[in-house]
């Protein structure tokens, strides 16, 4: 990919991520205002089916923007360039998307079938 379609790529990701970022805090604001515990929290995600997928459609946008957004700190911080920012940006964002499916799936899959 073109410098233009990463710098492109990242900006888009960052257009998907901001409704789940505002929702994601509304229903943060909520249940802290509303006083819910951890286990209500849970009881409430676990199981759904649409919780799953918002997350996980969540994850997918974050881990694709950080990625993206750490190869040029690479690139302009550290000096990487070539093969080893690609591999190194590849990495991290698998690693990133590994470490969020495993939250989402904590957090959702109990009473899935």
């Amino acid at each position: 990919m073109t410098p233009f379609h990463l710098y492109m790529a990242q900006r888009l990701s960052a257009l998907v991520m901001a409704p789940f970022v505002l929702v994601h805090l509304g229903v943060m604001i909520y249940a802290i205002q509303g006083g819910l515990t951890a286990a209500e929290i849970l009881g409430r995600t676990q199981g759904s089916v649409f919780w799953f997928l918002f997350y996980g459609m969540f994850v997918v946008a974050v881990a694709l923007h950080a990625a993206l957004g750490l190869r040029v700190v690479l690139s302009e911080w550290a000096g990487l360039r070539g093969r080893t920012l690609t591999v190194t940006a590849w990495i991290i964002g698998l690693g990133l998307l590994g470490l969020g499916a495993n939250a989402v799936w904590a957090v959702t899959a109990g009473g899935m079938s």
